[in-house]
């Protein structure tokens, strides 16, 4: 399998680009998307991107149409939502599929690098309680799903969509990769 730092993906405006783009920073890998229940921790990715890119932090969103259809506008329009209703300045990139057979090749590495999110059990008992037959690991549960990459490109964690971007856990992981 390739590295994951050289997939080739495609920012939200169409310019090529690789996570090793950001090489020697630690990387938050989520997939969005702007019309779920979750969509609110834009704010939280924001905030955290602005108190820890000094640092060495890079947010990068990846827009996925995977769950219910959540995610069915165009990169021009999730570019648009993003910095009207958010104003999101991390890296977003073109939509992608996170799930199933037509998975990009990215997120074929990060689930296999890493096959199960922390804390996941709340969130498959919530998408249960919605009559949602959550996906079996190692798949991506649900929209904002967290993949940490550490500074030399390895996944370091993966945390349940339902985790906020403040949350304790999901700092003390980041705290720990930036300061390597």
């Amino acid at each position: 399998m390739a590295d994951i730092q050289d997939i080739p993906v495609q920012r939200i405006d169409g310019q090529p680009a690789t996570l090793g783009d950001f090489k020697g920073k630690v990387l938050l890998v989520v997939n969005v998307a702007s019309k779920c229940g979750l969509t609110p921790q834009y704010e939280g990715l924001e905030a955290l991107y602005r108190n820890k890119r000094a640092a060495g932090l890079e947010v990068l969103g990846f827009p996925a149409n995977d769950f219910k259809g959540q995610e069915p506008g165009s990169d021009a329009e999730i570019a648009s939502f993003c910095s009207t209703k958010y104003d999101v300045s991390f890296p977003m990139f073109s939509k992608i599929v996170v799930t199933g057979a037509d998975k990009h090749p990215l997120y074929a590495a990060l689930t296999q690098a890493q096959p199960e999110a922390r804390n996941s059990e709340g969130m498959r008992k919530n998408l249960q309680g919605y009559g949602i037959t959550p996906n079996p690991a190692p798949e991506v549960l649900w929209n904002f799903e967290k993949f940490v990459l550490a500074r030399d490109g390895s996944v370091a964690a993966r945390f349940s969509p339902d985790t906020k971007p403040d949350d304790p856990a999901l700092l003390a992981v980041l705290d720990a990769e930036l300061s390597r």
